[in-house]
């Protein structure tokens, strides 16, 4: 019964939160990622590049392995969300460059997932005859699942116009309130004991990983000038990943119910320091947006 209740609502709460992303998308966010190229690409290496890498190291340093080293590996390679759309724009930062960066991610990471996935089972010595990642197919059920909805998304927006902007925020408190479901379900289903047991080894892994990639995304987006908007909406982006995504790769495709501890972990704990960030940045960035009104 928990299993059918994961598996219908996991992709149908990945496909209300990409929805909602194409109902966010406007043409001019694709315009800034040729305005301002340097922040994009920043932003793109630090999610695509410095992220995993990241989750790589705290694995080491924690000495994971097994399911919870990849349910850390698989968090990392994940895009970021409507979640990071909507604390950039609490914190007041960028939120066109938030939007393209979720966006145009988003459309790279079904292709990369699951190859560097198949090498992270390899590495961590996960047999193929008991665990099994077909490349292939995962890339196709990755873009039904993550890439046509965003299309759906933007043509809603393109057809209802201004109904879209009511729509939207509903889409994603819809979306949030499944995937909170969804780890609760998850929660029952493994067990008190050993959620409590593996979350003691995974959690400080988890929280390491968000805090070095929120730091890190700071700093070289401070290093490179960029404004505190963009530094902000940097921060945000690397620091908060698509939960669902995870989820739905780990307990769907993988069926591995131990690697959805690191992205349940990772998930719930991101919103602190986003919640802190935001509070102390949407001072700043009033301040940038006012002194810098265009």
């Amino acid at each position: 019964m928990v299993e059918q209740f994961i598996s219908i609502l996991l992709p149908a709460s990945l496909i209300l939160v990409m929805i909602g992303v194409g109902m966010a998308l406007e043409t001019k966010d694709f315009k800034q990622v040729l305005q301002f190229p340097k922040a994009f690409i920043l932003g793109a290496l630090c999610q695509l590049i410095f992220l995993p890498l990241l989750a790589i190291s705290a694995i080491s340093i924690f000495q994971l392995s097994g399911p919870l080293a990849i349910g850390l590996i698989i968090i990392s390679l994940c895009p970021g969300g409507v979640t990071s759309n909507l604390f950039t724009y609490l914190a007041k930062g960028d939120v066109g460059l938030s939007v393209s960066l979720t966006a145009v991610i988003g459309f790279i990471t079904p292709f990369t997932i699951p190859i560097i996935l198949s090498y992270a089972l390899t590495w961590q010595q996960i047999n193929a005859e008991t665990l099994s990642l077909p490349v292939i197919p995962t890339i196709i059920k990755l873009l039904a699942i993550s890439v046509l909805p965003v299309f759906i998304g933007m043509f809603l927006k393109l057809k209802l116009k201004q109904k879209a902007q009511k729509l939207e925020p509903w889409v994603r408190h819809i979306s949030s309130a499944v995937l909170a479901l969804v780890i609760i379900a998850l929660y029952f289903k493994l067990g008190t004991q050993k959620v409590n047991n593996y979350a003691i080894l995974a959690g400080p892994a988890c929280i390491a990983l968000n805090l070095t990639a929120m730091l890190l995304g700071f700093s070289l987006s401070k290093l490179t000038k960029l404004t505190p908007p963009q530094q902000t909406c940097i921060t945000m982006e690397v620091g908060l990943q698509n939960g669902t995504i995870a989820l739905l790769i780990s307990a769907e495709i993988l069926k591995n119910d131990t690697m959805t501890i690191a992205p349940c972990i990772y998930s719930l704990w991101m919103m602190i320091p986003a919640t802190l960030l935001a509070i102390v940045s949407k001072r700043l960035n009033k301040n940038h947006i006012k002194l810098n009104p265009s």
